[in-house]
């Protein structure tokens, strides 16, 4: 958007339209910032199941089991 496009909105309508665009604004980096989190815990979450699959037996025939 260009300056000239936010004047005309401001005459036209009042400040509450630039309060609007700010609220909108913040909404966005509100959004953003909680799925900066979300991603970061879903990567947390794949690296616990990866560790506890891994130091998990798999059943009968890996480690146990093997009727010795």
């Amino acid at each position: 958007m260009n300056s000239e496009f936010l004047v005309s909105l401001l005459t036209e309508h009042g400040p509450w339209v630039g309060l609007v665009f700010y609220l909108l604004w913040r909404d966005l980096q509100k959004d953003q910032a909680t799925r900066a989190v979300l991603d970061k815990n879903s990567q947390i979450l794949v690296e616990i199941t990866t560790i506890i699959q891994e130091r998990l037996p798999r059943g009968p025939g890996r480690d146990w089991g093997r009727g010795e």
